[in-house]
């Protein structure tokens, strides 16, 4: 798997150079201890409140140092990807943050993060710091193991710990509050994919229609591999481990993170899946979905909640400064508005009506569109997706099937169904294109009945939302000297100037609309724009019944 860096020795330093780049100037700080001591902290931070200090490996961004600022952490210890920072490091970090007032370590359920942070702590302690330590094991993967590991809930504690911390809240009362709050916490993850550390090998462990459910953060295997199934499935099975180790008679928060490379739209897609299904009753407090705590770029998500009550709630929905925490939202319905009625048009009231001479017309320009199909489709082929000729056939037979509805007599009127037609059936760039066209030229015909300068109007507002201009190797090189020549009153002008714009487009080597623009000049090189040719033809048909 692909990744960008430079090296792996410092893609943690320069990473977290990165992020203190970009902060806000005077946020926050590093102590000059790099590479081997990794430490953010608060810049200007006084040492008068209790410091809230926490870390762990690198590759779970934004954690921990995306969540350092007031109301959150004082100071975030980095160790190396996915390996826990060393004593020193987390010695260091507590020397230079922690006051009289002291320090609260928190801790996920690692070994490496329990005993560097722990054999940290006792070393402070022995130089006079008042230190306290909480740990936090919310994951219920692996039932009734007893040293459940600590994933995302842990940014509960962070936020908690903080906002007492903030308060001025003593090290025993801080640490109290973090430590029920740990307790109180149930995590469990899901997983499509195994993440890839940059400058590792990769090979990824799952079939192509299989998922991990209930796995950690360090690219370690799920719990258990089941089937790739819909997110309502998954969910599903989320929710019923998730009830059963949570009070329904209780209010929850909830945190929706992202492990790292799940789009913005999939997630979306889970939360609505979770806030649709029986958990949501115990849900008052959503966080996310959000990047919050990941696990590099694994493919998966993870469900974090925590018991509510005045006092936690106070402190999850408090403001802080780091932009990495999403601001709590209290679950609610969602907001239906009545849409707007659509406005009655001019034609709207206008019954059908026949006119032999253009039900002539407009029959025989469509049937020969339709019988263009295949010839429209191979020119296009070489010069763009190949759909050039079903796109107009459909737009064609749209119109056919629906000639006994149109309001014939009235030539606007007409203009503007044909319109409405091509804009709900023809589909693709062109359809709205030549929607625009008769919309706009059964405007200017409702003002002025003359059609050639109706139709001039439309090719106006189609070329200004279109963008695409004669020379651009478009139907507009037909288009356009048509109507002109049209303008005098002469169809086989208009047929001819038409028949020449389509010829002209052979020698355009440079396509600057549509889907030719992306061909090379070799392949556009003596074949003519298919839109051209449909709008050459129909002008040449125009012609023969003029």
């Amino acid at each position: 798997m692909k990744h960008f860096f430079n090296r792996r020795e410092t893609i943690v330093t320069e990473a977290l150079d990165g992020l203190l780049s970009t902060s806000r100037a005077g946020r926050l700080a590093r102590l000059d201890t790099f590479p081997e001591i990794k430490v953010i902290l608060r810049a200007g931070w006084d040492k008068s409140k209790v410091a809230i200090i926490s870390g762990g490996g690198a590759g779970h961004e934004p954690s921990h140092a995306g969540f350092v600022g007031k109301g959150m952490l004082t100071a975030a210890v980095s160790g190396e990807i996915f390996a826990s920072p060393s004593v020193d490091a987390v010695l260091t970090a507590i020397r230079a943050v922690t006051g009289p007032s002291g320090a609260l370590l928190i801790v996920k359920n690692y070994t490496g993060d329990r005993l560097n942070f722990g054999l940290a702590a006792e070393k402070a302690r022995a130089e006079g710091f008042d230190v306290e330590m909480v740990i936090v094991a919310d994951d219920i993967a692996i039932p009734d193991i007893t040293q459940p590991r600590g994933v995302a809930g842990t940014l509960f504690v962070h936020k908690i710990a903080g906002y007492h911390a903030d308060a001025g809240a003593d090290l025993k009362t801080v640490a109290a509050h973090a430590r029920a709050a740990a307790s109180d916490i149930v995590s469990l993850g899901m997983s499509l994919s195994a993440c890839s550390v940059p400058g590792q090998g990769h090979e990824d462990r799952l079939g192509a229609n299989e998922g991990e459910l209930g796995l950690g953060i360090h690219g370690e295997p799920g719990a258990e591999r089941i089937a790739l199934q819909p997110v309502v499935n998954i969910v599903a099975t989320m929710v019923e481990r998730l009830e059963a180790k949570v009070d329904g008679m209780q209010s929850y928060a909830l945190l929706i993170n992202n492990l790292g490379a799940v789009p913005p739209l999939e997630m979306a897609v889970i939360a609505n899946a979770v806030l649709s299904s029986s958990l949501a009753r115990n849900v008052k407090l959503i966080i996310g979905p959000a990047l919050m705590m990941t696990a590099l770029n694994m493919n998966g998500f993870s469900l974090s909640m925590i018991r509510l009550d005045p006092v936690r709630e106070a402190a999850l929905v408090a403001a802080v400064e780091p932009n990495a925490w999403v601001p709590a939202v209290e679950r609610h319905r969602i907001a239906v508005v009545a849409a707007p009625p659509t406005p009655a048009r001019s034609n709207g009231a206008i019954a059908a009506s026949d006119d032999g001479r253009s039900r002539g017309l407009i029959t025989a320009l469509c049937e020969h569109l339709v019988s263009l199909e295949s010839e429209l489709n191979r020119l296009d082929a070489r010069v763009g997706d190949g759909d050039t000729g079903s796109t107009v056939a459909t737009g064609a037979r749209s119109v056919l099937a629906r000639i006994d509805t149109l309001p014939l007599k009235d030539p606007a009127a007409t203009l503007a169904s044909v319109g409405e037609i091509l804009s709900t059936s023809m589909g693709g760039s062109s359809g709205v294109l030549l929607s625009i066209f008769f919309t706009a030229a059964s405007k200017a015909m409702a003002e002025k009945r003359d059609i050639a300068a109706a139709l001039l109007a439309g090719l106006e507002r189609m070329t200004f939302y279109g963008g695409a201009g004669v020379g651009d190797r478009t139907m507009v090189d037909a288009l356009a000297p048509a109507l002109e020549a049209l303008a005098s009153g002469n169809v086989a002008a208009a047929a001819k100037g038409a028949a020449a714009g389509a010829e002209s487009t052979k020698a355009m080597r440079k396509a600057r609309a549509g889907r030719a623009s992306y061909v090379g000049e070799r392949d556009l090189e003596g074949v003519p724009d298919p839109g051209a040719i449909a709008v050459a033809r129909a002008f040449e048909i125009a012609a023969a019944m003029a």
